[in-house]
């Protein structure tokens, strides 16, 4: 790698705004907000909306569209068009 094309890559600890879940990982993001992490470091602290923990594909909680009924709704305001 050519040395100083490349962004700073050091380690930060991401929350989960809905469940406050935290995890430590490595990131070229920054943030003026520290947090004091069980290695006893200091880390930037950034806040996510969505992480594994509150996504509803991960979680379970995910709800089936009812596509049929789509399909119907369509068909009852525009009507099946004749070729």
């Amino acid at each position: 790698m050519k040395p100083g094309i490349h962004p700073d890559y050091h380690p930060v600890v991401f929350q989960d705004a809905s469940t406050g879940t935290t995890f430590l990982t490595r990131s070229t993001a920054t943030s003026n907000r520290t947090i004091d992490w069980e290695d006893g470091n200091t880390y930037p602290l950034l806040t996510v909306d969505i992480t594994a923990d509150s996504h509803p594909f991960w979680t379970g909680t995910q709800r089936l569209v009812d596509t049929a009924g789509r399909v119907e709704k369509f068909n009852r305001r525009y009507g099946k068009r004749e070729r």
